[in-house]
């Protein structure tokens, strides 16, 4: 397939934004190669620029739970930017989404903001307010964007590219941030006995080391270790909400936390997030507590509406079985097809979320997704792109499966894997 005009576009981009890209990830330096520059997307598909058109398994990263330009989030678009796109006051909308938002997750309250790094932000700094406590606890290769105090050991591009930490993130705060091992509560109680711990921050399907699931009574474990040590639990579900179910993770395990974070997938895309939880704790944020948080697009009027518009369509349970099922497809499928071409290989899937690790047995931990053949990964990026397949630029991201996609269109992604697995094979890159 042909990308000329992507990687003129590439090239004239990298003179004026750094590394030519407005996030890390989307430049392939972990898959090498030229970004592909889209120009448009509908159903399951996206197009780039040169017209290739590819089976898309990014899904803006995790928010076209429906697939793109859903007719009836785009109608929502459009009928609300007709009245003006920023008003910086109130609206009906704002009400009617976190109405939804309240009746879809069990929370008492959430507050909106523009972004899942400033709904994580926002928490941390009122568990920390409703607790009178200073440390936080995070976990191994999970990721909660680009907040200071959680570039530790993180996940997503800070993981692709190898670095952990980011320069410019002060040495105080770091020290506040406590790191435990995924899957791990031994390691989280002995943190819990030595420090006083304001909440344990994690993800409750860890969707940034690639996907890595929970051990069966893990989130069941940290919920009981905060509540004895007096810390509060925040499940950041910027990935899990409304995507694993209505309510999201809370819901799918039966665990509640006691704030959690949402991101984009509110909006169908549009740039939104949240946080809400416990209305004894949500209570303290300004105007009715001390804790000071602000947004002058928080709420915004078109973001509102195509939240709406999402939710009201998730309300249809057929959404989640059919995207379960295809998930479900999908990673059974290339299980069996790498199992015939020999290969090791490890295929995580929950709903509508999988990830493929080439090179090892088992992905439960930080630990052994860092082993993961991250070199075979991207010869198979590359093949599946030739293929027509649309994969994450980086074997630390998740596959996710949305309403439009079809079981043809899993077939064909199979078959796709077929074809790239055979040419690496045929070219020597498969021992």
């Amino acid at each position: 397939m042909a990308n000329e005009k992507s990687k003129s576009l590439f090239e004239k981009a990298q003179l004026m934004i750094p590394g030519g890209v407005n996030s890390p990830v989307r430049a392939f330096k972990a898959v090498g190669g030229n970004p592909l520059f889209i120009s448009k997307a509908s159903g399951c598909r996206v197009e780039d620029v040169d017209g290739n058109s590819y089976i898309d398994y990014v899904g803006s990263w995790g928010p076209m739970v429906l697939g793109h330009n859903n007719d009836a989030i785009r109608e929502a678009v459009i009928k609300a930017a007709q009245n003006g796109l920023s008003f910086g006051a109130p609206t009906e909308a704002e009400v009617l989404l976190a109405d939804k938002i309240t009746q879809f997750t069990g929370i008492d309250m959430v507050r909106m903001v523009n972004s899942g790094t400033e709904a994580v932000m926002s928490a941390l700094r009122l568990a920390r307010a409703y607790t009178k406590r200073d440390k936080i606890i995070k976990f191994e290769g999970n990721y909660h964007g680009h907040v200071d105090s959680m570039l530790v050991k993180a996940g997503s591009g800070a993981l692709t590219t190898g670095q952990a930490d980011s320069l410019g993130v002060g040495m105080n705060v770091a020290a506040d941030t406590l790191v435990a091992p995924y899957n791990d509560l031994g390691a989280v109680e002995a943190l819990m006995q030595k420090y006083s711990v304001a909440c344990a921050i994690i993800e409750p399907v860890a969707a940034n080391m690639g996907i890595v699931l929970p051990d069966e009574g893990y989130l069941a474990g940290l919920r009981a270790l905060c509540d004895k040590y007096g810390a509060l639990l925040v499940f950041d579900e910027v990935i899990t909400g409304f995507r694993l179910a209505k309510g999201g993770a809370q819901e799918y395990f039966n665990v509640k936390a006691d704030l959690a974070t949402y991101g984009k997938i509110i909006g169908g895309g549009m740039p939104v997030g949240a946080y809400g939880g416990k209305r004894e704790i949500m209570e303290l944020i300004s105007p009715l507590g001390p804790v000071y948080q602000a947004g002058t697009l928080s709420g915004n009027p078109v973001a509102m509406a195509a939240g709406i518009a999402q939710l009201e369509a998730l309300e249809n349970g057929d959404v989640y079985n059919s995207i379960g099922q295809l998930g479900g497809a999908l990673a059974e499928g290339l299980r069996e097809i790498t199992k015939k071409f020999g290969l090791e290989v490890c295929v995580n899937q929950i709903g509508s979320l999988a990830c493929v690790f080439f090179g090892i047995e088992s992905a439960n931990s930080y630990a052994s997704v860092k082993l993961a053949d991250t070199g075979l990964y991207a010869q198979f990026f590359s093949k599946m792109l030739q293929e027509g397949v649309y994969l994450a630029p980086s074997q630390f991201e998740a596959m996710f499966v949305s309403f439009a996609h079809s079981q043809d269109d899993i077939d064909a992604t199979l078959q796709a894997a077929r074809n790239a697995l055979k040419k690496l094979k045929e070219e020597g890159a498969l021992q």
